[in-house]
């Protein structure tokens, strides 16, 4: 009989994702996080984590690792967003997951703004929304941009960006 240790230890480490999925539901909300936080854990188990129940403080971590997860598509971001407004309505605070889904481009911006907008919204996620969401659609800091003296002596056919 597997032990919890055990559970967790397969959570974390396994790359399978018939055993990944075997370890949906144990009732272990440490085993849940670890499956959240595994990126070999496939997008069917993502879905059903976000659809869990557990305590508060459980819950919004999952929440908040499901919608940073690499493999979090546009399915399971829509259930973590689901969960999120469920949990803001139930008075439960998972502020850090509604601003890691506003900055995901596969969460809809206008979605990402109704979550703001709920009775459970802060006004300081609020604050932190708008300014997430207005960085949205820029390009990263280091893409292609060039900044300070570079950015100043940067010639046309100057192949050392600036630099002598």
């Amino acid at each position: 009989m597997p032990t919890p240790a055990d559970r967790l230890a397969e959570a974390r480490g396994s790359g399978e994702a018939a055993v990944l999925r075997g370890l949906v539901g144990t009732g272990y909300p440490f085993v849940d996080e670890a499956l959240a936080e595994n990126p070999d854990t496939p997008v069917d188990v993502l879905v059903a984590l976000a659809g869990a129940r557990w305590g508060g403080w459980n819950r919004n971590r999952v929440l908040f690792l499901l919608a940073g997860h690499p493999a979090a598509d546009g399915v399971v971001l829509a259930a973590v967003g689901e969960a999120v407004a469920e949990a803001l309505g139930a008075g439960e605070r998972p502020y850090a997951a509604v601003l890691v889904l506003a900055a995901r481009p596969g969460f809809p911006v206008e979605r990402a703004r109704a979550l703001g907008e709920l009775a459970g919204a802060s006004a300081r996620l609020r604050g932190g929304l708008a300014r997430v969401l207005a960085g949205r659609g820029r390009p990263a800091a280091g893409a292609g941009e060039l900044t300070g003296a570079a950015a100043r002596s940067r010639v046309p056919g100057d192949r050392t960006g600036g630099v002598s």
